[in-house]
């Protein structure tokens, strides 16, 4: 017990260490992070996507069935919770987004690295471009039914990712000119998301605590109950099986947010569930790491 005890520590440590860093410095300096954040999606994070998805020996069709596990969980979210909101005080477009679309960027790839190691990053990518891809789609259509699905196509790590598919598929490789830059630009946008993220919980305002708890809450606890039911009814590796209990378990991500202030969906109670939510993951994640590595890790 112990042995586990200290490596969820050794786990969650450096990243709640990292945000916190992120939240110190942002009160410091008051410094708008609008330019760096979107320097992570447009640039980093698809280096990320495609040098770990062109330039590495496994073979995509192992990784359907996770695929596959994240949208039942991302649409299983929103199916379970749709009657059960629409008979409550709270607007389903204000609630259901973010119980759907975790926080597979931020939190979610350094989760996995940390818990499993450098030969869970395709795994973490993987789960991102599935995220990406429905929240791009289907995310943004809950909160306008005009948006066209081919926006989706749009997003820089979505291309990413469809090139890295192709390039395996005609089975090329990268020379070392190109994939020494790449993995370089990759390897900035994972401490540097959660730095973000502590800079982005500074502008945070906790307009409705009770709800902000609840989903907190609510989050990881239907994810991982959709994914347990998911893994048992899908066969995959137990190695894929621990990286789809852990994405089932992320906090809802920051994008939820700025989507919602986009579309003006009720901004300050889309805040107030984002940013407590990932404030309680303290508590939700290590509980979840408890529970996976004994078992997956």
């Amino acid at each position: 017990m112990f042995e586990y005890s200290l490596r969820i520590f050794d786990i969650v440590f450096p990243i709640f260490a990292i945000v916190a860093l992120g939240y110190a410095y942002g009160k410091i300096k008051h410094s708008n992070m609008d330019a760096v954040n979107h320097m992570i999606m447009d640039v980093f994070v698809p280096a990320l996507v495609f040098a770990k998805l062109a330039n590495s020996d496994f073979n995509l069709g192992e990784y359907i069935p996770l695929a596959l596990g994240s949208v039942i969980i991302m649409l299983g979210s929103g199916l379970v919770l749709w009657p059960i909101v629409k008979y409550s005080s709270v607007q389903s477009k204000t609630f259901i987004p973010p119980m759907m679309f975790s926080n597979a960027a931020n939190i979610g790839l350094p989760l996995q690295v940390l818990a499993f190691g450098e030969q869970a990053l395709p795994a973490a990518v993987i789960l991102l471009l599935t995220f990406n891809l429905l929240h791009f789609s289907l995310g943004i259509y809950i909160l306008d039914h005009r948006s066209h699905w081919l926006d989706t196509f749009k997003q820089p790590v979505i291309l990413a990712g469809i090139a890295a598919i192709i390039f395996k598929l005609l089975d090329l490789q990268l020379p070392s000119s190109a994939s020494t830059p790449l993995d370089m630009l990759g390897n900035v946008c994972v401490p540097l998301m959660l730095f973000s993220l502590g800079m982005r919980l500074t502008t945070a305002q906790f307009s409705d605590l009770k709800l902000g708890v609840i989903a907190g809450i609510t989050a990881p606890v239907l994810g991982m109950s959709i994914a347990l039911v998911v893994t048992a009814c899908i066969a995959m590796p137990s190695a894929h099986i621990g990286n789809l209990l852990l994405f089932a378990a992320l906090p809802p991500a920051i994008m939820n947010f700025l989507m919602a202030e986009k579309f003006n969906q009720e901004p300050e109670k889309v805040a107030s569930i984002v940013m407590i939510g990932n404030i309680l993951a303290i508590i939700t994640l290590p509980l979840a790491l408890a529970y996976v590595l004994p078992r997956f890790g």
